[in-house]
């Protein structure tokens, strides 16, 4: 192993989002692409670098949210994310394998919940605490980096557990919602885990207050056309209402 060229990977990964594997040949010419790689996955195991096609984006950039701290959100919009958290709970099924995002509704539907035979993965370390309060549902909680400023787990743990197991219904929180860019987070990590639960799960269902419409973060992890049901507190735009009904997904509004 070689430190000095690690050590200067390291202080690139600290001054650049993405450092591609195209650069790093350039930057160490007398190493081979398969040291170069290793060097990647060395850093991916630090937990200071998410490995991708063509290089590796780095955790000091990936980790920053452009989201509003979780203690902020969790006093906002109270009355509607009541609603549609007492909306959702009419689509809870026992003996289904399902996954709770992260989030202030989540957070409110967990509290809600009756004390029922369920099996349930979250990523939010808040939500497993608030179901633990019941006795009788299974919770998964998935391991990995907690992000402070939505209390979530993500990271490379947290895809590799969630790529072992099978989501019947998942519960997906987006941080903004448009008929341009579909459903969008303000964090790279957490964007590829949403990804990863909407492709397994076999329904895919939106908890969204009408505050995040027409509201665009960076990074879009589902379109319209892939959930089956959007539970909101008001109705919807006319571009957003014409995707959806030509998707054939159900628009619940929760009164």
């Amino acid at each position: 192993m070689n430190t000095f060229r690690r050590a200067a990977i390291k202080e690139m990964l600290q001054n650049k989002p993405f450092v591609s594997l195209h650069e790093l040949i350039k930057t160490f010419p007398d190493v081979s692409s398969m040291t170069l790689r290793r060097d990647i996955e060395y850093f991916e195991k630090q937990g200071e670098a998410i490995k991708v096609r063509g290089g590796a984006r780095s955790m000091k950039f990936i980790t920053t949210s452009m989201e509003d701290a979780f203690n902020l959100r969790l006093n906002e919009n109270t009355n509607a994310k009541e609603k549609i958290a007492r909306c959702a709970l009419n689509m809870i099924e026992t003996g289904r394998s399902m996954f709770f995002d992260s989030g202030t509704t989540m957070l409110r539907m967990a509290e809600l919940l009756p004390d029922e035979r369920l099996t349930i993965t979250t990523t939010g370390p808040n939500i497993a605490l608030a179901l633990l309060n019941k006795s009788l549902p299974l919770i998964n909680i998935v391991g990995g980096m907690v992000n402070r400023d939505n209390i979530s787990v993500s990271g490379s743990p947290a895809l590799n557990f969630l790529e072992s197991i099978n989501i019947d219904i998942a519960f997906i929180v987006p941080s903004g919602m448009s008929g341009k860019n579909g459903l969008t987070s303000g964090n790279y990590i957490e964007c590829e885990l949403k990804k990863l639960v909407v492709q397994k799960a076999r329904r895919v269902i939106a908890l969204m207050d009408t505050s995040k419409l027409d509201k665009s973060l960076p990074y879009t992890f589902c379109s319209i056309d892939e959930l089956n049901t959007i539970i909101t507190d008001a109705p919807l735009p006319q571009d957003i209402m014409s995707q959806a009904e030509a998707a054939g997904v159900k628009v619940k509004i929760a009164y």
